[in-house]
């Protein structure tokens, strides 16, 4: 289910917001006009400025037009943010080639459209801009126009220089490009699996909330049940001794009385057994976290290294059930024939440990561990690919006050071990979410 939930939240969240795009050109608008002012008219040089101002003319109308047709709130789709990307890319080339080409010292600024797209682009439209962008890097070596300097003196640069100047900004570029995409992918990533531990953690909670409906349910069909009741009585009184009309009448009445009794106990169950189940014991918890997990094989066995008449009694956490029994069960699925769950209880902690006799934990994914990484089961053949549903896990028992550490039971890496403490006090109050 865990994997349904990453599956259902990915690709939309890899849109570009239109109004974000629309004010970063607009600050391109203003930084190229400031340039080019500067440059002619603080210190004089030559360039060509009606070229320069058209280029950046046309970027502020193309900005303006997309203001004006769309919605700031419009999201673009990847290919037509590919298209805006790659219209920055040609303007700010065009403007680089016109004034000296690599040798300006604002030539690294062409990686911004790259970078851009590599942050919140699906990969194979970023990769054909970064292909577009290395192109015009490398034409921007061979422009005619030399850079604007003192009249009368050319700026001449060496050949080897340029090659190290078009070396230093593709790899900065891509550098650059690389290190936008991974942050991105974590951040959606993460994003996504959070959402998903939210709706999974709402879930258990509706699931728990389900004696208080059945307390609702009661109270509203009592009255209408009574009035049933009722009538059935009168009609049995007046229609008893008529033999057409009698066992039907007997029957509705037994039966409105049988409806009676189920609504008094859906009603005692949620009033008089309401706190009775809300408390619930550590042994109690670990036999309801244990209990699913008996008949698939693998045996699973409780050891309890504490008095159970000292043990902490607390309130029924969603959160805490869920997240150990994610535990037990992964334990379950990469154990050969048996899983240990120990249970120990201090004046200061408790601690929950959940071993197996599998293969254990692979060096990779024990640095790992706890990211919402997604992988497929069928294609481990070592304990820990356990991607999205570990990470949820994790997240809710922390939530919930505990540390965890993941751990082989030896150096030689045969069997798994997780170890959850909380402090004792956690488990003595209501920590639920």
């Amino acid at each position: 289910m865990t994997m349904d939930l990453a599956a259902k939240f990915g690709p939309s969240s890899r849109r570009l917001r239109l109004e974000t795009l629309v004010k970063l050109r607009w600050v391109a608008v203003a930084g190229q006009l400031l340039t080019i002012l500067v440059v002619s008219l603080w210190f004089e040089f030559p360039l060509p400025l009606m070229t320069c101002l058209g280029l950046i003319a046309a970027l502020a109308a193309a900005n303006s037009l997309m203001s004006v047709a769309f919605p700031p709130t419009y999201r673009l789709e990847p290919a037509a943010a590919f298209a805006v990307l790659a219209l920055d890319l040609f303007q700010m080339g065009a403007l680089l080639f016109i004034t000296g080409g690599l040798n300006n010292p604002f030539a690294p600024l062409i990686c911004i459209p790259v970078i851009i797209s590599f942050a919140s682009q699906p990969s194979r439209h970023s990769i054909a801009l970064f292909v577009t962008a290395l192109a015009f890097i490398t034409l921007l070596a061979f422009t005619p126009y030399p850079l604007p300097w003192f009249e009368g003196r050319t700026l001449e640069v060496h050949p080897l220089l340029q090659l190290g100047m078009w070396s230093s900004i593709v790899s900065m570029t891509a550098f650059a490009a690389f290190y936008a995409y991974r942050v991105s992918q974590e951040a959606t990533l993460l994003a996504d699996a959070l959402t998903a531990t939210e709706l999974i953690l709402q879930r258990e909670k509706h699931l728990h909330q389900l004696d208080g409906l059945a307390a609702a349910a009661a109270h509203e069909l009592g009255t209408p049940l009574a009035t049933i009741s009722v009538v059935a009585k009168e009609m049995e009184r007046d229609l008893g001794n008529d033999e057409r009309y009698r066992e039907d009448v007997q029957l509705l009445r037994s039966q409105s009385e049988r409806c009676r009794d189920i609504l008094r106990r859906l009603t005692s169950l949620a009033t008089e057994g309401e706190a009775h189940m809300r408390e619930l014991p550590l042994s109690s918890m670990m036999e309801e976290v244990i209990a699913p997990h008996r008949e698939f094989g693998v045996k699973v066995e409780l050891i309890e290294l504490s008095d159970r008449a000292l043990e902490p009694v607390g309130t029924r956490n969603p959160a805490i059930l869920y997240g150990l029994g994610n535990l037990l069960e992964n334990a379950v699925d990469y154990a050969r024939s048996k899983v240990m769950v120990s249970v120990e209880h201090t004046a200061a902690d408790v601690t929950v440990t959940i071993e197996d006799d599998g293969a254990g934990f692979s060096a990779g994914v024990l640095q790992r561990i706890g990211e919402p990484y997604v992988t497929s089961r069928q294609n481990e053949t070592r304990a820990g690919g356990l991607g999205l549903g570990l990470f949820i896990a994790k997240t809710l028992l922390e939530r919930s006050g505990a540390s965890l550490r993941f751990e082989n039971r030896s150096p030689e890496g045969s069997g798994a071990r997780v170890v959850v403490i909380w402090p004792r006090e956690y488990m003595e109050l209501d920590t639920s979410l």
